[in-house]
C-alpha cells in the first residue's frame, strides 16, 4: 500500500462516523479472528508430521548458543510482547461513544476483548511449543503456525491475507480512540475546544483530520519502517498505561471504598509491569527512534499546560462561574460604510434603522480629481434621495479604506462612551466582489471594540 493511501483510506472511512467505520472494518476483523481461532483448534487436534514448507530455505534467526534465557532477554521479550496487548485501551478512551449505559457496555466490551485476545495469544503460544517452532529469517511465526496447522494450501493463504489486511487497517484503533480522548482533553481545557466539536455523523472530525496529518507525516518521516514506528507507539501507550494505573491507585487510596486495598494493589501491579515495559522499550530502541517520543512527550505535556493556562485566563476575564450583573440597555449607534447609491445601500440603511434610531452613513473621500468628482456626485445624489440619514465624509490622504473608517469609529466611541456602536457592513455575495467590506471589517475589528454586522445580499436571477 502506498504510504499516503494508508492514512487516507482510514481517515475517509472514519469521517463517515463511528457506525459506518465499524461496519467497514467488521468483515476483515471477523475473518482474521475466525481464521486464527480455527488455526488454533486445528493445530491442537492435528496428528501427523508438521509441514515446514514456509520455512524451507530460510536460516534460523537464533544463534548457535541461544539456549539460555537471561533476565535482560526476558525483559526485552516481555516488553515487545506487551505491544500485542495495546489497543485494549481504545475501549476505555471511547466510553463516551457507547450508547447508554455507556460504562456498562464498555465494561462488557473490554471483558470480551480481553478474553478473545487471551484465548488467541495462549492458543498461539501453545502451538509454538507443540510444533517446536523457532524464529526464521524472512518468515513470520504466524506463517509457520498456519503452515504447520493447515499445510501449504488455501487455508494458509487465507490466514496470510487476513493478517495483511488487518495490519493495514490496524491504525483504525487510534482513529477510533484518540479523537474521543482529545475531546475529553478539550472539555477539560487542555486542548483547543474545537476538538470537542462533533460533526453531523457524530464524529470528532477535527481530531480525525489532525491524527491523519500527523500519522501521514510520521509515515513519510520514517519511510514506513515499522522498527521506527512501533517503539514510538509502544512507549506512548505504556507511559499512558502507567500514568493511568498510578492515578487509579491514588483514586482508590483517596476514596477508600469497600475492598479498595485489592483494587489498589491490582492497579499498582499493573503500573509496575507497564512502567518496566516502557523503560525497557525506551532503552533498547532509543537509537532506533525512541528518542523522538522521549523528546515529544514532555513537549506535549507543556503544550497541554499552556493551553490550560490560556483558558484559565480567558475564564477569569469572562468571569465564568460567577453570576453576572443584570443586562443593561445601551444607546444604539449604527454606522454604515457606503461608497455609492444602490439597492444594497438602501437595504443596509433599512436594516440599520431596525437596529436603532441613530444611524450614520460614512463614506471615505480621497484627494484625487476623479475622487472629488465621485464624492460630489454622491453628495448630490444623497441630497436628491433624502433618506433622512446624515452622510458623514471622512477624508483620507492615502488610498486606504479601512483605517479611516476605524479611526472615525474610535472617535465616535470616545465622544459617546455610553453608546453601543455597531458597524453594519453591506456585502454582495459574488466572486467578482471588490472585498471592500472585508477590508473595513478587518480594520474595525483590529482597532476598536465595536460590534460588526455583515448584511449579505445575494445576486440571483430574480434580482437581475
Amino acid at each position: 500500500m502506498d504510504l499516503p493511501r494508508g492514512p487516507g483510506l482510514v481517515t475517509a472511512v472514519n469521517l463517515r462516523g463511528v457506525v459506518d467505520s465499524a461496519k467497514a472494518f467488521l468483515v476483515p476483523t471477523a475473518v482474521f479472528v475466525g481464521s486464527i481461532l480455527t488455526m488454533v483448534a486445528v493445530g491442537l487436534f492435528r496428528d501427523g508430521p508438521v509441514s515446514t514448507a514456509s520455512a524451507a530455505g530460510h536460516a534460523s534467526a537464533l544463534g548457535e548458543g541461544a539456549t539460555g534465557v537471561g533476565a535482560l532477554l526476558l525483559l526485552k521479550a516481555f516488553a515487545p510482547g506487551c505491544s500485542a496487548l495495546t489497543g485494549v485501551e481504545a475501549v476505555a478512551n471511547a466510553v463516551p461513544a457507547f450508547r447508554a449505559p455507556a460504562a456498562r457496555r464498555a465494561q462488557r466490551t473490554e471483558v470480551a476483548l480481553g478474553a478473545l485476545l487471551g484465548v488467541m495469544l495462549i492458543g498461539l503460544s501453545v502451538l509454538i511449543g507443540r510444533f517446536h517452532l523457532q524464529p526464521v529469517e524472512g518468515v513470520t511465526v504466524l506463517a509457520q503456525l498456519a503452515d504447520a496447522s493447515f499445510g501449504h494450501n488455501l487455508a494458509f493463504y487465507v490466514v496470510q491475507l487476513a493478517t495483511m489486511v488487518l495490519l493495514a487497517l490496524a491504525a483504525n484503533t487510534s482513529f477510533g480512540g484518540l479523537p474521543v480522548l482529545m475531546s475529553l482533553l478539550a472539555r477539560d481545557n487542555y486542548l483547543p475546544h474545537v476538538f470537542a466539536l462533533k460533526a453531523d455523523r457524530q464524529v470528532h472530525r477535527h481530531g480525525v483530520v489532525w491524527l491523519a496529518l500527523v500519522s501521514a507525516a510520521l509515515l513519510v518521516f520514517s519511510g514506513g519502517d515499522t522498527n521506527t514506528l512501533v517503539p514510538l507507539f509502544a512507549i506512548g501507550v505504556f507511559v499512558g498505561f502507567t500514568i493511568c494505573q498510578v492515578g487509579m491507585v491514588r483514586h482508590w487510596y483517596g476514596e477508600r471504598p469497600k475492598g479498595w486495598q485489592a483494587k489498589a494493589g491490582l492497579n499498582g501491579f499493573g503500573a509496575l509491569l507497564t512502567g518496566v515495559s516502557a523503560v525497557v522499550v525506551t532503552a533498547t530502541k532509543f537509537t532506533e527512534g525512541a528518542w523522538l517520543i522521549v523528546l515529544a512527550l514532555p513537549l506535549i505535556v507543556l503544550g497541554f499546560e499552556k493551553v490550560n493556562r490560556a483558558y484559565a485566563q480567558i475564564g477569569a476575564r469572562l468571569e465564568l462561574g460567577r453570576i453576572p450583573q443584570p443586562p443593561q440597555r445601551s444607546r444604539p449607534l449604527i454606522v454604515v460604510p457606503v461608497s455609492g447609491l444602490s439597492r444594497l445601500t438602501c437595504q443596509a440603511l433599512t436594516a440599520a434603522r431596525s437596529l436603532g434610531d441613530e444611524v450614520l452613513a460614512v463614506t471615505v473621500t480621497h484627494t484625487g480629481p476623479e475622487d472629488r468628482q465621485a464624492v460630489e456626485a454622491l453628495r448630490r445624489d444623497w441630497e436628491l434621495w433624502k433618506p433622512g440619514i446624515e452622510l458623514i465624509e471622512v477624508a483620507s490622504d492615502t488610498r486606504s479604506l479601512g483605517r479611516p473608517v476605524s479611526a472615525y469609529v474610535c472617535e465616535l466611541m470616545q465622544k459617546h462612551p455610553d453608546a453601543q456602536v455597531t458597524v453594519l457592513i453591506p456585502v454582495w455575495l459574488r466572486i467578482l466582489q471588490k472585498q471592500r467590506g472585508s477590508v473595513v471589517a478587518h480594520a474595525v475589528r483590529r482597532d476598536t471594540d465595536a460590534v460588526i454586522c455583515r448584511l449579505r445580499f445575494r445576486i440571483t436571477a430574480d434580482a437581475r
